[in-house]
């Protein structure tokens, strides 16, 4: 049996356990449904259709358990129940909702499974289906991988269609017309003659009747707002300046902090003096956290004068390689059988192929990068004696809910999290250590409400980054075509650093050293991706699109080499090797966008790159010119298939979004350590994409695909290969490091 078998079938037959470990017990508590999480807290006068829907005299509101970081998630997700309970779009009201084991997101975890998107045997959909089933054991209720809608879209449906149902039976109990002569529209229940009963009304009825377990979903013809143009519920706030963020909770009689803790993560406290910061305008008081110590004041701005006067002793200790240069050596060491994670591609005779032909090398890497959301990082806290309330935004409740009961030594029950919408986080607010330094401080002043708020350079000196990594890479061409491809990946392991912060241990490969490499759909003849995984460094964290962010440069640059060596055309043998239909039409659609094979004029120059990520295959081709000033992008063309678009103008923006992030990063940004410390403090010296800079972005929706997919993050892998190809076709020059600035000026 081939390597990837015997994980595939170990990882199936693990998956396994948790449905079987007894059919007693397995099977039962899986298809034993969730409790309503929604019932505990009813006020007077609320009544929760499913777990997902309440309603009180003021309207319904909608119940969107993910995270909304900018990127549209609680309007996608209420619309996909305002579609089936049939209420008018401008009447409805949403919010996040405690966090409980019943919001669990059933598909986050199949991107880490070791089968490629592309395969649909058996064991692939079982291992898939398994995601919903440990999900639902974990209680994973888990923002990120792209996965909200994919996970939402027949849950959340459903459970707007039953409670549509269940206020259709209480109209018809309370009028004495059957269900079938019933209609109902926008948020009432029409009786024959027209009279309307409102689901205000009928809703403490319907609270009594038990839901029907199997409901009809509308067909998508007589869908009324997915599939259309829909304005995101939170547009008005967020163009008036009125949307309320984490950040701007305000409680009364709350004081004001920050926290410093030790720059070399894991490093700890040696001491500290803070008799010039106890004496500094309206600082409260200095307390003890967890590696470092806390300023209490009466605004932030001066708990940050106060820190700033805190002499702290950090002492010398960093538990990882102190520079840069020193860790890029430890991941070069890393290219040895010793460190071999997996290799789930190994197709032909490799070795064999290489042995026959003048062979292309070529090395790659790329940084370590800072999530570094606008939003600085913060959290409000009230500790009272056998409470606590956090008003946070997090992508991870259930694993805050845990880290903070372990904290506090309270029982979960007695923590209350209200979750804020953020202003951005890219994978940042996974984490929950600047939410357990709220707390610490606000143990120290217990039934005082304290508002913690990091300052920018504690945010990037202390974020867990995206791992620095790097590829060796071989290859051969042959007869004008590419022949073989040999690609090694060298990572330090995303998977083991984060679940290990959360206390959950983790066996076997990890995919995320590999994502984006080893299961692109190209019948290369020879054909090789090997993931080696560095011992850990800098505490490393997902990163919006995780491995994909950098795997998509590493092949598709090295791709781009091989088939420039051939003679080739970087469309044309792109598409005679796929061998997987909706990528053939992804790439044949951003081919008939751009115009590619057209003639450009001297000095500008034409790059392709595609990468399937998250189930999305999207390809991207950017143009430049090369000015006298340097490098300008000029325009992209991007393409992706999602099976269903749900709203086409969020969709065109998260794609919008995913490319100018990914430029701006492969452009401009990195991390680079010296004393165990990064160099880069804030937006200064880690610059973005400019105004002036971005590029005009057309992008186009397939939708030929039977699954539905999410987009929040497939748009960065393919910008940079796509910009560093573009450069190679202008200038001649072929960059293999990011950021692209370390070697070439952009205007």
């Amino acid at each position: 049996m081939s390597r990837i078998g015997k994980i595939a079938r170990r990882t199936f037959l693990i998956g396994s356990v948790a449905v079987a470990g007894g059919v007693a017990f397995g099977v039962y508590a899986y298809r034993k449904p969730s409790e309503n999480p929604l019932l505990k807290d009813l006020a007077s006068g609320e009544s929760a259709l499913t777990h997902y829907i309440r309603i009180d005299r003021a309207g319904v509101t909608i119940i969107t358990p993910r995270a909304d970081s900018g990127q549209g998630v609680y309007s996608v997700l209420a619309a996909l129940v305002a579609e089936e309970l049939d209420v008018a779009w401008q009447d409805i009201k949403v919010d996040h909702g405690p966090p409980s084991n019943a919001y669990y997101n059933g598909v986050v975890m199949a991107e880490g499974m070791p089968f490629a998107a592309t395969d649909m045997g058996m064991l692939a959909k079982g291992a898939r289906g398994m995601s919903d089933v440990i999900g639902k054991f974990l209680g994973l209720q888990v923002t990120g991988g792209s996965s909200s809608v994919p996970d939402a879209f027949v849950k959340m449906r459903s459970a707007g269609a039953a409670a549509r149902q269940v206020l259709l039976m209480a109209a018809s109990q309370q009028s004495g017309v059957p269900v079938a002569d019933l209609r109902t529209k926008d948020g009432v229940v029409l009786l024959p003659d027209g009279t309307p009963l409102s689901y205000i009304e009928l809703a403490p009825l319907a609270a009594e009747i038990e839901a029907p377990k199997e409901v009809a979903l509308k067909d998508v013809s007589d869908w009324r707002y997915l599939g259309q143009e829909m304005q995101r519920l939170d547009t008005v706030a967020k163009s008036t300046g009125t949307q309320v963020y984490g950040i701007d909770i305000d409680l009364p009689g709350m004081v004001y902090a920050t926290v410093r803790t030790n720059p070399r993560l894991g490093g700890g406290i040696v001491g500290y003096n803070d008799t010039a910061a106890t004496s500094s305008p309206g600082v409260a008081q200095i307390v003890p956290v967890t590696g470092g110590f806390g300023v209490i004041a009466d605004n932030t701005w001066n708990a940050f004068r106060g820190a700033d006067l805190v002499e702290p002793d950090w002492g010398d200790a960093a538990p990882y390689p102190l520079s840069s240069d020193a860790m890029w050596s430890r991941v070069g060491a890393s290219f040895s059988d010793d460190y071999q994670d997996s290799q789930f591609k190994d197709e032909g005779q490799v070795e064999a192929a290489l042995a026959e032909g003048n062979v292309i090398e070529a090395e790659y890497r790329i940084p370590h990068l800072a999530h570094a959301p606008l939003e600085p990082l913060s959290a409000v806290a009230l500790m009272q004696e056998e409470t606590l309330e956090v008003w946070v935004a997090t992508q991870t409740p259930m694993f805050l809910l845990s880290a903070l009961a372990k904290l506090t030594g309270l029982d979960a029950r007695d923590i209350t999290i209200h979750a804020q919408v953020a202003g951005g986080s890219f994978g940042r607010r996974l984490e929950d250590d600047f939410v357990k330094q709220a707390v610490e401080v606000a143990m120290a002043v217990s039934g005082t409400p304290v508002k913690m708020t990091w300052k920018r350079e504690e945010d990037m000196s202390h974020g867990f980054p995206r791992p620095m990594a790097m590829s060796r890479a071989r290859g051969t061409v042959k007869d004008g075509q590419v022949n073989a491809l040999d690609l090694g990946l060298a990572s330090a392991s995303v998977t083991a650093s984060q679940m290990g912060r959360v206390g959950i241990p983790v066996a076997g490969p990890d995919m995320a050293i590999v994502a984006g490499a080893w299961d692109q759909p190209f019948a290369i003849p020879h054909y090789r991706v090997t993931g080696y995984r560095v011992p850990e460094m800098v505490p490393v964290s997902s990163w919006r699109s995780v491995g994909t962010s950098g795997n998509g440069f590493f092949h598709e640059c090295f791709f781009d080499e091989l088939i420039q060596a051939a003679g080739a055309d970087p469309l044309e043998e792109r598409l005679r090797l796929c061998n997987h239909g909706l990528s053939r039409k992804v790439l044949e659609a951003v081919g008939e966008m751009s115009s590619w094979g057209t003639p450009v004029a001297e000095g500008r120059g034409r790059g392709l790159a595609f990468t399937l990520s998250f189930g999305v295959p999207v390809a991207e081709v950017i143009e430049v010119s090369n000015t006298a000033a340097g490098i300008r992008i000029d325009k992209v063309w991007v393409a992706a298939e999602v099976g269903q678009i749900l709203d086409p103008i969020n969709f065109e923006n998260q794609l919008t979004g995913g490319v100018l992030w990914g430029l701006a990063h492969a452009m401009n940004c990195e991390l680079t350590y010296q004393d165990g410390r990064p160099e880069q403090a804030n937006f200064y010296d880690y610059e973005g994409l400019r105004f002036e800079q971005s590029p005009q972005v057309t992008v186009r929706g397939l939708e030929n695909g039977d699954q539905i997919r999410g987009i929040g993050e497939p748009g960065v892998p393919p910008a940079g290969p796509a910009l560093a190809n573009a450069i190679f076709a202008a200038t001649g020059k072929r960059i293999r490091e990011l950021p692209l600035a370390r070697h070439i000026d952009f205007a």
